[in-house]
């Protein structure tokens, strides 16, 4: 699933190639708006809150979607190829006179009123990287379910908006906590100090066409070490030499070091 980075660079991409702009053709392919044309309507904008988009469209309209696991949005240019998958993937065309965006796999895609975003986003806890972010607030919702587990109160978008998969794993592993932890098992001072690890590092990713955690960006870095422990099963700790360990939680695979991080493990 696209974390909190990846949406914005999303959003940017969008904004760039479609805001002020007039839409030459409009296809929504979901059967709820499927006959909804917004064909000669000016693009205000696109902005993104947590993992969710909102294109803001003349005429009080909001096209909000989603990508969760594999969707995605691809811009074009007139007579270019596109590249992002089958036709029969293809949920939403906004064409302007410079360019198309094409959203491929959207699970969620839905027009509403602008003035009715919040009854798609108002669930979400503050955005690590919108203008509403608040670490006290953030703080208080990840430790109001104490016997929580500390990587799924991560993922909850209630909590804090932006978290996806990867940086679960990452913060758990900076925070020398397991994933099963409870999350009232943290001592104060760490659960501080993982909000803050939180917002630096999706603050540090939000512009890099590669994510890294470790900070190892030098020209001919291996690229395996970019991470801490995501996606590096049996690969040596970067820290301690362990190797990295897997297991399913809440259904999705997550990464940890036996030795550097304590707490229940499956």
């Amino acid at each position: 699933m696209p974390e909190g980075d990846t949406v914005l660079q999303t959003a940017k991409r969008l904004h760039t190639a479609l805001a002020d702009q007039v839409l030459t053709r409009s296809d929504l392919r979901v059967p709820r708006f499927a006959t909804a044309d917004l064909t000669g309507r000016t693009v205000l904008g696109t902005l993104s809150r947590g993992k969710h988009l909102l294109t803001r469209i003349e005429g009080g309209l909001t096209l909000h979607s989603h990508l969760r696991m594999d969707g995605s949005w691809r811009v074009y240019a007139p007579g270019e190829h596109w590249r992002g998958g089958p036709a029969h993937q293809i949920r939403a065309i906004l064409s302007t006179a410079d360019h198309t965006a094409v959203g491929y796999r959207l699970p969620v895609l839905e027009l509403l009123r602008t003035v009715d975003e919040e009854k798609a986003v108002g669930h979400l806890g503050p955005d690590l990287l919108g203008p509403d972010w608040d670490p006290d607030t953030a703080l208080r919702n990840l430790l109001a379910a104490p016997a929580r587990p500390l990587g799924e109160a991560l993922l909850d978008q209630r909590n804090l908006a932006g978290i996806g998969n990867i940086y679960k794993a990452e913060l758990c592993f900076l925070a020398r906590a397991t994933p099963w932890l409870p999350v009232g098992g943290l001592p104060a001072t760490t659960a501080v100090r993982l909000v803050t690890t939180a917002k630096q590092l999706l603050e540090a990713n939000r512009d890099r066409p590669v994510r890294t955690t470790t900070g190892s960006r030098a020209r001919g870095y291996n690229p395996t070490e970019r991470l801490w422990v995501y996606g590096r099963t049996h690969r040596p700790c970067l820290r301690c030499g362990a190797p990295i360990r897997t297991a399913e939680q809440d259904t999705r695979p997550t990464y940890w070091c036996p030795r550097c991080q304590s707490g229940p493990t499956p």
